[in-house]
């Protein structure tokens, strides 16, 4: 047992800790509404929930929003810190966020600031920097989306795809040799096949998408909401937010349901960062703050991307009932595995360039 005096040291330790921690919060705050504005690019409101993001990081600092062209692309966002090194106007961003792939050359290319959130400990290690300077921020895991007015027996795993119920009925949201999501979805099933080397598990899933389609299940036809409501792809292999947004859309015509598969989950995550030569760089500490809180991070669950705290917050029953309600059970998701840049590479490789000697259909 502690002595009385050893548990008040203690005590009085964690307190000053605790004040510390909040006051430098304080001055973070402070620092920030000083500044008085955070400029964005990139973010279209209908896109992970950044519309109700925005007006809540607004109404809970008081820091006006500069957004930049709402549509802009990865690429166009890492030109537009590049074109605005020396500005500290409108146009020059203070945060990004893009693709995995952008954040480690962002950082090569000395274009990006270090800043590790208050929850970073539970940012899993594979999707962050570990200096500090990207972190992943939401991501979808590849799913079966099926239209169960023609499915009555969805499929539960990657294997089932062969079986003879599902005759013309499984297709791809892209064209395997050019779309990130399709290669995605096709390294993923080489994962669900049990091998873990990158190059072996893009053969594996080569071999299983051939079998697919000699068995006559295989439709080479690019999936979208439309074709699975009327009927020529009933199965789709995509990321989960976009299945779930297509439900919502088709609002029961025909009923959608989307379902994690038990084995071969692939994320794809997307990486915040701040600007380098960020005009506001306490804005954009603070909304990295705000993004990776508890409620930043809900907002993106409520535009049916996955937080990448998503565990976490089940875990300590943050997200509400009804919220899960509306997505595939929170297991599904534990198993989730974050390809590192180098296992997409050696993966997209193998797929892209033998797609056609093996499996030998043309998706368009």
């Amino acid at each position: 047992m502690l002595s009385f005096t050893t548990a008040l040291v203690l005590a009085t330790s964690a307190a000053a800790t605790a004040q510390t921690q909040a006051q430098s919060m304080d001055e973070l705050i402070a620092a920030a509404k000083k500044e008085g504005q955070l400029t964005t690019i990139a973010l279209p409101h209908s896109w992970c929930g950044y519309g109700d993001i925005i007006a809540g990081f607004k109404a809970k600092y008081g820091i006006e929003v500069n957004e930049l062209n709402p549509d802009a692309g990865s690429g166009d966002e890492i030109e537009a810190i590049k074109a605005n090194k020396g500005n500290s106007g409108p146009q020059a961003p203070d945060v990004i966020d893009v693709g995995l792939s952008f954040g480690p050359s962002a950082k090569k290319d000395s274009l990006i600031q270090p800043y590790k959130v208050s929850t970073w400990d539970s940012i899993p290690d594979s999707a962050k920097d570990a200096e500090g300077f990207w972190y992943g921020d939401y991501y979808g895991v590849l799913s079966f989306i099926v239209n169960t007015d023609i499915v009555k027996d969805v499929p539960k795993d990657w294997a089932d795809l062969k079986k003879s119920d599902y005759a013309n009925s499984v297709a791809l949201a892209g064209d395997p040799r050019v779309s990130s999501q399709a290669v995605q979805a096709v390294y993923a099933a080489g994962l669900a096949a049990g091998e873990t080397d990158p190059v072996k598990a893009g053969e594996a899933g080569l071999k299983f998408f051939s079998e697919v389609n000699k068995a006559g299940n295989f439709v080479p036809v690019i999936g979208k909401s439309a074709s699975m409501a009327q009927g020529s792809t009933p199965i789709i292999i995509a990321w989960d937010y976009n299945g779930l947004s297509w439900r919502d859309s088709l609002n029961g015509n025909p009923p959608v349901e989307v379902v994690v598969p038990q084995s071969g989950v692939v994320a794809g995550v997307y990486v915040q960062a701040i600007s380098a030569y960020a005009p506001h760089p306490n804005a954009a500490k603070l909304w990295m703050e705000y993004l990776y809180s508890d409620e930043g991070q809900i907002g993106y669950l409520k535009g049916y991307c996955h937080p990448i705290r998503f565990n976490d917050l089940v875990k300590n029953g943050k997200v509400p009932q009804e919220m899960l309600d509306k997505l595939p059970p929170a297991a599904a998701y534990e198993a989730a595995k974050f390809p590192t840049l180098e296992e997409q590479d050696a993966g997209k490789t193998e797929i892209t360039t033998k797609w056609d000697s093996v499996v030998g259909t043309n998706v368009q």
